[in-house]
C-alpha cells in the first residue's frame, strides 16, 4: 500500500513540471509587453526597460523560466498588475468560493445520480430504466450558462424566491450565502448529473453480470441486498474515478457559472484577469487550477484501493 501510494505522489511531479512549462510558454507567447502594461502609456522607454530588468524579462527565456519556477516553489506567484496584491493571497481567497460551491454541487449530485443509476441498473430495459436514461441524457445534452440563465429567468425574476446575482461569504451572514448560493449549485448538479448516473448504471450493470452476485442470489438474498451490499463497492470504483474528473473538471471551468451568477472565484479572477491582460494573476490561476487538478485525480488514486484492493496488488 505504502509503495502504492509513493508511485502515484511519484508520478503526479513530472506532470506538475511540464504543466509548469506550458502554462509559462503559453504566457511568454501573449502579444504584448508587461512592463509597459504596467506603467501605462505616458511611460518613458528608460523606465520600460528598467522595469524589465527589475521583473527579469530582458533574461534568456530559460532562465527567466528557472526564475519564475523558484519563486513558485517559495510560494511568491509575483504581483498582481491591476491591483497590486500578492497573487496567491489572492487566488487562494477566491479559491475558497468556488470550492465551496464545487464541493457542494458534486457532493448532491453524486448522492442523486449513484442510487438513479443503479435502480436504472437494477431496472434494466424497463420503464425505470427509460426514464433514467431519458433524463440524464437530456442533462447531458444543457450546456451550463443556459442551465443557470434559465433558472435565474425563473426563480430569480419571475418568481423572485432567490437573489438573482452576487455573494456573501459564510463568514458574514450563514443564511444569506446560503441562498446566493443555492441557483450555482443547482446548476452544477442538473449538469454534472447526467454522466454520473450513466457511469454509475453501466458500472452496475456490469458487476451485476459477475458470478458472486449470480451466487449471492442463488443464496436468496433479495434485490436491495444484492446491489447495495454486494455490487455497489465493486460498482462504485469506476464512479468514484468520474466524479474526480468531474471536480477537478468543475473547480477548472467554473468560470462560465461565476460569471452568469457574478460569484468572485477563481474563474472569475481568471476571467478578470485575461480582460485586464495581468500576466502574473493568469499565469498563477492556469497553474493553480492546474495543481489542483492534478492533486485532486491522485486523491481519488489514492481511495480506489480501499474500493478494489486488487490495484495495489
Amino acid at each position: 500500500m505504502v509503495r502504492f501510494i509513493l508511485t502515484r505522489i511519484a508520478s503526479s511531479i513530472p506532470t506538475l513540471f511540464l504543466v509548469s512549462i506550458i502554462v509559462f510558454v503559453l504566457m511568454r507567447m501573449i502579444p504584448g509587453d508587461p512592463a509597459a502594461l504596467m506603467l501605462g502609456d505616458l511611460a518613458q522607454p528608460g523606465q520600460v526597460e528598467a522595469l524589465r530588468a527589475e521583473m527579469g524579462l530582458d533574461r534568456p527565456i530559460a532562465l527567466q523560466y528557472l526564475y519564475w519556477l523558484g519563486n513558485v516553489l517559495t510560494g511568491d506567484f509575483g504581483q498582481s498588475i491591476s491591483t497590486r496584491q500578492a497573487v496567491l493571497p489572492l487566488i487562494l481567497e477566491r479559491f475558497s468560493v468556488s470550492a465551496t460551491i464545487v464541493l457542494v454541487a458534486v457532493l448532491f449530485a453524486t448522492v442523486i445520480a449513484v442510487p438513479a443509476g443503479m435502480f436504472a441498473a437494477w431496472r434494466q430495459n424497463r420503464s425505470g430504466d427509460i426514464a433514467v436514461i431519458a433524463a440524464s441524457t437530456l442533462l447531458l445534452s444543457i450546456p451550463s450558462f443556459w442551465a443557470g440563465l434559465m433558472l435565474l429567468l425563473i426563480f430569480g425574476l419571475k418568481l423572485g424566491w432567490l437573489p438573482v446575482v452576487g455573494y456573501v461569504p459564510f463568514s458574514r451572514d450563514f443564511g444569506s450565502a446560503l441562498l446566493y448560493i443555492i441557483l450555482p449549485v443547482v446548476t452544477l448538479v442538473l449538469v454534472e448529473s447526467g454522466s454520473i448516473t450513466r457511469m454509475a448504471r453501466a458500472s452496475t450493470i456490469e458487476v451485476a453480470r459477475l458470478e458472486y452476485i449470480t451466487h449471492a442470489r442463488a443464496k436468496g438474498l433479495s434485490e436491495a441486498a444484492v446491489m447495495w451490499r454486494h455490487a455497489f463497492k465493486n460498482a462504485f470504483a469506476p464512479t468514484l474515478t468520474l466524479i474526480g474528473l468531474v471536480l477537478g473538471s468543475l473547480l477548472a471551468n467554473i468560470a462560465v457559472i461565476e460569471t452568469v451568477f457574478t460569484i468572485p472565484g477563481l474563474g472569475r479572477l481568471l476571467v478578470d484577469g485575461i480582460y485586464a491582460r495581468d500576466y502574473p494573476v493568469v499565469q498563477g490561476c492556469l497553474l493553480f487550477t492546474a495543481f489542483i487538478y492534478v492533486v485532486v485525480n491522485l486523491l481519488v488514486d489514492l481511495l480506489y484501493p480501499l474500493l478494489d484492493p486488487r490495484v495495489t496488488a
